[in-house]
C-alpha cells in the first residue's frame, strides 16, 4: 500500500479542523496569546528598527486590500510581513520549548491577521486557523531537531503558516498539499541569525517567511504544484534528518498549545527563570550592587550554549538590543540594577551605560555538570539538563565582597506553563507596552474585541489597529 504523502496528511489536519472541537481552555489561551502579541505589534510602531520595514513597504507604493497602521493600504502579503515584523521585533511574545529546539508560535499570527482581513474571516475561523498553526508548529518543533542540524525554527513556521493560510484562503486538500510542499522546499533559514553577535535580522526573518508563504498559498490556489513527497521522497526531510517523520495528524487534539509559554521579562525565553531568581534573591537579602564580587548562574545546556557563551558564541560583549536580549550576563546585570526587564532595559543608551557594562563582566555562566562534550552524553549527565524542557532550572550564587554567598534555585518562572500568566497579567503587560502610543479607550476596545473574538470578525479588530496614529512628537517614516 502506497504511503500518503506527509504533506497531504498535514493538509487534511489543517482543513479538517473545527472550532467546536477545540477545548474551551485552549480557545481562551489562544486569545491570551493574541492579546500578548497585539501588545508587541502596537509597541513596535514607532521604534527605529521597525521603521526600516515600514519605509521599505511604503517605498513599494500604497495599494492593496489590507488597511494597516502608518502606511495606509497594502497587499495582503505585505500586510503579513508587516504585522509579523512588528510582533516579533520586541521579542516579548510566546514560545514553545522542545528538547532540542524552541519556536515562536506567535510568528503565525501576523499572516493570519492579514489573511483574515481580505477573506472577511470570522473570529471563530481565525481562532481555528491559529490553533492549527500553533499545534502544527509545536509538533514539528518537538519532533524535528532542526537547530541541531543548523536550521532556524522559522523553517517550521513555513509549514504551519502555509497550512493555516491555505485553510483561510479556501484551498482544496491537494492545493494545500502542494502549498505546504512548495513552502517546505523554499524557506529553510539557517540558525546563524542567532549565533555570533546577534543582529537585527533575528527579529525580522519570520516576517519574510510569512510574506513568501502567503504568496505560495495564493500560487497554489491558482494551480501551481510542488514536490508532494517532500518528507519521504528522494532527498527529502527524512533522508536529511535520518529519521522517519510519521506524525499522527489525525489524532491531534491541540494538547501542545497548553505547553506554550509567555514571557514576564523582555529577553530570550531560556533566561526567564534566572532573571526571576536573581530578582527574588535581591528582595530576600540586603546588599548593594557595589557589594557584589561575582554572580554565577548555573543553567541547563541549551541556555548555556544559546545565551551563556557556549556554542552560539560570546555573550559578554553587548552593545545592541538584539545581542543584549540573548546575553544571560547582560540581562541578569540589568535586572539587578533596574529591578525589571522591559524594552527600556534594551535601549541603546541603557545597554551602553557604564554601570551595566561593568556589572555584566562579573556574571559567569556554567552548567551543573562541568563537561559539555560529547553533547548528548553530557546532557544525560547534567542534572539541570535532565529537567529540560519540562522545567527551566536556574541557580544563582551571588558572592559578596564580605565573603558571604547568597544562593537560590528556581525551576520555572511566572509565565511558564506550570505557572501561566492570567488575563489580567497580560492586560497589564499590554498597557505597559502601549501606554505612550494608544489611549485607554483604544486599548480597552482592542482588549474587549479579543476577549469576545468569537462574535467579531478579524476585520473589526484590524480596523481599530489600522486607525492607530503616532503622536507628532515621535514622527515615523521621516
Amino acid at each position: 500500500m502506497n504511503r500518503i504523502p506527509e504533506t497531504q496528511r498535514m493538509a487534511r489536519f489543517a482543513l479538517g479542523a473545527c472550532f467546536e472541537t477545540i477545548p474551551a481552555s485552549t480557545v481562551a489561551q489562544l486569545k491570551l496569546h493574541l492579546l500578548d502579541s497585539m501588545a508587541s505589534l502596537v509597541h513596535s510602531l514607532d521604534k527605529p528598527t521597525p521603521q526600516k520595514l515600514l519605509l521599505q513597504i511604503t517605498s513599494l507604493g500604497e495599494d492593496g486590500r489590507c488597511a494597516v497602521p502608518i502606511v495606509g493600504h497594502v497587499a495582503v502579503d505585505r500586510a503579513a510581513q508587516l504585522y509579523t515584523g512588528l510582533i516579533r521585533y520586541v521579542d516579548f511574545t510566546d514560545h514553545f520549548i522542545a528538547k532540542n529546539a524552541a519556536c515562536y508560535p506567535s510568528d503565525n499570527i501576523g499572516a493570519l491577521l492579514a489573511a483574515g482581513q481580505v477573506t472577511h474571516a470570522s473570529g471563530k475561523e481565525f481562532l481555528t486557523a491559529m490553533a492549527v498553526a500553533y499545534e502544527m508548529q509545536c509538533r514539528l518543533c518537538q519532533q524535528l531537531p532542526v537547530m541541531m542540524k543548523g536550521f532556524d525554527t522559522n523553517m517550521l513556521l513555513g509549514y504551519a503558516v502555509t497550512a493555516s493560510l491555505s485553510r483561510m484562503f479556501g484551498l482544496s486538500e491537494m492545493e494545500t498539499s502542494h502549498a505546504i510542499a512548495m513552502a517546505g522546499c523554499t524557506f529553510n533559514p539557517f540558525v546563524t541569525s542567532l549565533a555570533g553577535y546577534t543582529r537585527e535580522w533575528k527579529g525580522f526573518a519570520s516576517s519574510m517567511v510569512n510574506l513568501g508563504c502567503t504568496n505560495v498559498v495564493l500560487q497554489a490556489k491558482q494551480g501551481m504544484t510542488g514536490p508532494l513527497s517532500l518528507f519521504e521522497g528522494p532527498m527529502g526531510l527524512e533522508e536529511i534528518f535520518g529519521m522517519s517523520c510519521a506524525f499522527n495528524w489525525q489524532e491531534e487534539n491541540y494538547n501542545l498549545i497548553p505547553r506554550c509559554v509567555l514571557k514576564s521579562y523582555n529577553t530570550e525565553v531560556h533566561t526567564q527563570s534566572a532573571i526571576e531568581t536573581v530578582l527574588e534573591l535581591q528582595q530576600l537579602h540586603d546588599f548593594a550592587i557595589d557589594d557584589i564580587e561575582e554572580i554565577e548562574i548555573t543553567t541547563f545546556m541549551m541556555a548555556y550554549h544559546l545565551v551563556g557563551g557556549g556554542k552560539y558564541g560570546d555573550r559578554s560583549k553587548v552593545f545592541d538590543k538584539e545581542q543584549a536580549s540573548h546575553s544571560l550576563p547582560y540581562v541578569v546585570a540589568v535586572a539587578l540594577l533596574d529591578g525589571q526587564l522591559y524594552p527600556e532595559q534594551l535601549s541603546h543608551e541603557r545597554i551602553n551605560r557604564k554601570d551595566v557594562q561593568s556589572l555584566l563582566k562579573k556574571v559567569k555562566v556554567a552548567t551543573a555538570f562541568p563537561v559539555r562534550t560529547p553533547r548528548k552524553i553530557a546532557a544525560r549527565l547534567d542534572p539541570f539538563t535532565k529537567l529540560y524542557p519540562g522545567l527551566l532550572p536556574a541557580r544563582v550564587d551571588l558572592q559578596l565582597k564580605d565573603g558571604r554567598t547568597l544562593s537560590l534555585k528556581k525551576d520555572d518562572y511566572n509565565g511558564f506553563h506550570s505557572r501561566p500568566l492570567q488575563w489580567n497579567d497580560v492586560e497589564k503587560k499590554f498597557k505597559r507596552l502601549t501606554e505612550n502610543i494608544i489611549d485607554d479607550e483604544v486599548r480597552t476596545h482592542i482588549t474587549e474585541v479579543i476577549a469576545d473574538l468569537e462574535n467579531w470578525r478579524i476585520g473589526d479588530l484590524m480596523e481599530i489597529v489600522a486607525a492607530i496614529t503616532i503622536p507628532e512628537s515621535r514622527p515615523v517614516l521621516s
